[in-house]
């Protein structure tokens, strides 16, 4: 067994996660590491980029409920790493809970659970009826839409910027900004138009304050400055449209390529929650994240985790190790999908509900809705940490005036 005083030997090689393969087929790359590293696997997030990935789920548990030796802090990592690199936006220190410890985090995490547990739960199904009603219309006499762009995205988008109290204007920097950042492209820059986009929301909050999530945060007593409430908010936006538009998108193409899932949908035999939970279990939209930054080489099992460098939980891989057996349920919902321990998500029912309702209401508005393509001509979007569609295009039959107005 390796020593948790030894110095880590450089691996032989490391999987790459930023390549067109790996996103084609991430679970076939999970198996191959599997058979080749055990539950730590040496990876590469982008090229110069060395990783951890955890694919063992009782490793992952453990290190998620392990703060004190696996702290989510990056600061020490990231001054090796170029302002230039396309993963850093996602990984680098910022003053929110996802990437604070102790005290702070405890501080930033009671602003953010108090502002989205405020949240009116009937009032939020209502809004993504409304808004599913109204992007429905827009391609509705089409016969055809790519339900990505057309439909989840747009969900997404205007559900969130409503419950942040985000013009449009705002809305649509921020999102850009926060796709740059997702695709690895340019993140540089779309980390700069975020930032000035949320900076943005904020001082427009302060002036005029409302009903909103970015309003309570800066009321909450954690007394939240200006540079503190930007890297909420960026928290929020990066959890709440890239993940939900792909966990949206992906729970659809389920339902369209699994003829037995489908048609006890239809028969009354399961239901879009246990499609979304199914979806999180074996492709989860955000496939690996979970970050931490060991201050200490740390030994779990005899693999000896390097001070400083990424263990990256990859929560799809977890979800479908074989270890599990039997626990391996879908129903369960002990999925990794959202965490677990301090930095779980807090906004998990919230994202359920926007979900399950805005799948619920396409299905019920196009029932007769079917892939245009084949699944296997589907192009599925390179990068290490989320598992996205580049498009899902549908066709449906014409929809008479009555039946679209029922």
């Amino acid at each position: 067994m390796t020593s948790p005083t030894t110095t880590p030997e450089a691996p032989a090689h490391r999987a790459a996660l930023y390549d067109a393969g790996f996103a084609a087929d991430p679970h076939a790359a999970y198996e191959r590491m599997r058979a080749e590293f055990g539950p730590f696997v040496p990876v590469d997030l982008v090229p110069g980029v060395p990783a951890t990935l955890v694919i063992g789920y009782s490793q992952a548990r453990r290190i998620l409920n392990d703060p004190l030796r696996f702290p989510a802090d990056p600061r020490v990592w990231e001054q090796s790493v170029p302002q230039s690199c396309p993963v850093r936006p996602m990984m680098e220190s910022r003053p929110n809970a996802l990437r604070s410890t102790g005290v702070a985090h405890t501080r930033y995490r009671s602003a953010n659970t108090a502002a989205i547990d405020a949240v009116d739960q009937h009032r939020l199904r209502s809004l993504v009826e409304e808004v599913a009603d109204a992007t429905i219309a827009e391609f509705r006499a089409a016969q055809g839409a790519d339900l990505l762009v057309q439909y989840a995205w747009p969900i997404a988008f205007r559900v969130l910027s409503a419950l942040l109290g985000c013009p449009d204007e705002i809305g649509r920097r921020i999102a850009d900004g926060m796709a740059k950042i997702f695709e690895g492209v340019d993140a540089a820059t779309g980390n700069e138009i975020l930032s000035g986009a949320v900076a943005d929301l904020v001082a427009l909050r302060r002036r005029r304050p409302g009903d909103d999530i970015t309003s309570r945060l800066l009321a909450h007593a954690a007394d939240l400055d200006d540079v503190e409430m930007a890297h909420q908010l960026v928290t929020l936006y990066g959890a709440g449209i890239e993940p939900l538009t792909n966990l949206i998108s992906n729970t659809v193409l389920k339902i369209l390529i699994d003829d037995q899932f489908s048609g006890d949908l239809h028969a009354g035999g399961s239901s879009v929650r246990e499609a979304l939970d199914t979806v999180l279990y074996t492709d989860p939209p955000l496939a690996n994240y979970c970050i931490s930054y060991p201050p200490h080489p740390v030994d779990v099992d005899g693999f000896l985790l390097p001070a400083h460098q990424p263990v990256v939980v990859s929560m799809a891989a977890c979800n479908n190790d074989p270890a599990l057996g039997e626990q391996r349920v879908a129903s369960n919902r002990a999925h990794l999908s959202w965490s677990t321990g301090p930095h779980a998500c807090p906004a998990r029912p919230h994202a359920y509900l926007i979900a399950e309702t805005a799948i619920t209401h396409l299905l019920d508005a196009l029932p007769e809705m079917d892939l245009a393509t084949a699944p296997g001509e589907l192009t599925w979007r390179p990068g290490p940490f989320h598992r996205a569609l580049a498009a899902l295009p549908v066709v449906f039959p014409a929809v008479s005036p009555a039946a679209a107005t029922a």
